[in-house]
């Protein structure tokens, strides 16, 4: 008799045990906060607003359909919180499982260099990775939670149960990059306190270098010469990108009355540095994205689209994918026939790998970006921006969210979910289906350009 296949028939690559667990964390949370308990009303939510804010939740994105304050109830909002934990936690634990993964078909030679420089784990480790991963994730916001609260309690007036909840909310979403906040302002009432700022930024950005880095910095953060490549280019688009990202803000917002022009310089400069962190993937503002002015919507488009490191909680590209594209644009300028950076060599597959997230980022945004604006009246900026929020998983709006209808927000629904899993999933599928071609064919130069 003929059988349908196995389970594991169907889920042979690990990508796609990835794909199905977030598929069902999304279900889960979208019947739950279907409940009428999860709302204030006490009425169950329509379930494009629960989908949409589960698949929000999990794939940590923070785009929203209401008032995350006004429409949840406190059950409503843990299971916001609980969603993003597992969707940081799981995303943050399968890139670094899928890097052991992937270095476990690395030639022998290959392999004991590595270990042999970078001190990295093995895949009979994967308990321990697990357990560090999870460790290192709880102390972050245990830190940033106690921080908060203390803030919130001094600085507001707030009783410590409703400190230590608004802290440990904030805390949980700020780390894991989701940009869910309890106001509906998001964070611009707290535009010039360093104390709320500050904190949030920090964690946003340590969730978003990803694990292996962190832990590598721990390690040899006074040695930069013995890093890996990975470290190097994570740290250094990092920097790059967070300085790069202020200055232009305080050069094009700082006349704009309605965001930076109304704050002192020392208020202007926080702003600004805020503003430069959270397109990393976080999705909080401290500024009214709707009164930016277009220069400034397309410089956060840009951040957005890069997105934070890799293995780490923010989503994007990767600035790992955009440094190693730099080099290799670098290299083919300089005539060179390969691409180094520092003391090793990239691999060609590498290469290509980073050319195909890229190419196929680029063509989901500009295909996406064109039904949504045959789907919706709004202009192509607010459109264009809408659609790198969502994949770039940044959660940031210029306030159209809520405006484009069931169709868009399903749109919206897929490209968050393209936008966490893609570039993971695609990237260790790239890496782990490597063949050997035992032939060559003629070589035939083509015109480019």
């Amino acid at each position: 008799m003929m059988r349908g296949p196995s389970f594991s028939a169907r889920f042979r690559h690990p990508a796609q045990v990835v794909v199905a667990a977030f598929v069902v964390a999304v279900a889960i949370g979208t019947v739950l906060l279907s409940l009428p308990m999860a709302t204030t009303a006490g009425e169950p939510a329509d379930w494009v607003s629960a989908l949409f804010t589960s698949t929000s939740a999990v794939c940590v994105t923070g785009l929203a359909v209401v008032d995350t304050e006004a429409h949840w109830s406190v059950f409503g909002e843990v299971v916001i919180a609980g969603l993003v934990q597992v969707g940081g936690l799981g995303i943050m634990t399968m890139a670094t499982l899928f890097t052991l993964l992937i270095s476990g078909r690395l030639g022998l030679r290959a392999k004991i260099a590595a270990q042999a420089e970078t001190k990295t784990l093995s895949t009979s480790d994967v308990r321990r990775v697990v357990r560090k991963v999870v460790l290192f994730s709880l102390v972050c916001e245990v830190i940033a939670a106690v921080v908060l609260t203390g803030r919130f309690m001094i600085g507001y007036g707030e009783s410590f149960g409703r400190a230590l909840y608004l802290g440990a909310f904030h805390s949980v979403t700020a780390f894991n990059n989701a940009g869910f906040a309890l106001w509906p302002d998001s964070l611009i009432r707290f535009v010039t306190d360093p104390w709320i700022c500050l904190t949030i930024a920090i964690a946003t950005i340590v969730g978003g270098l990803g694990f292996p880095v962190v832990f590598e910095l721990a390690r040899s953060w006074r040695h930069p010469r013995k890093w890996t490549v990975l470290t190097r280019i994570t740290v250094g688009m990092t920097v790059v990108l967070l300085v790069l990202g202020t200055l232009v803000f305080l050069m094009t917002e700082w006349r704009n009355p309605r965001t930076l022009g109304a704050l002192d310089d020392p208020g202007k400069l926080l702003a600004a540095f805020f503003t430069a962190v959270m397109p990393r993937s976080a999705g909080f503002n401290s500024l009214d994205i709707s009164q930016m002015y277009p220069s400034s919507w397309l410089a956060t488009e840009l951040l957005m689209f890069i997105g934070g490191g890799s293995a780490g909680t923010a989503g994007g590209l990767k600035v790992t994918t955009l440094g190693l594209l730099v080099f290799v644009v670098w290299a083919e300028l300089r005539g060179e026939t390969r691409v180094n950076i520092g003391h090793r060599r990239l691999p060609e597959a590498t290469q290509r790998q980073a050319v195909t997230i890229t190419t196929l980022g680029v063509a989901l945004v500009a295909v996406s970006t064109y039904v949504l604006l045959a789907l919706t009246p709004h202009t192509l900026d607010q459109v264009l921006f809408e659609v790198v929020a969502a994949f770039g998983t940044a959660g940031l709006s210029t306030g159209i969210t809520a405006h484009v209808g069931v169709a868009g927000h399903l749109l919206l629904v897929f490209l968050m979910f393209i936008g966490r899993l893609g570039p993971l999933t695609l990237g260790s599928a790239l890496a782990l289906n490597t063949r050997a071609r035992h032939y060559e064919l003629p070589e035939e130069r083509v015109i480019v350009g």
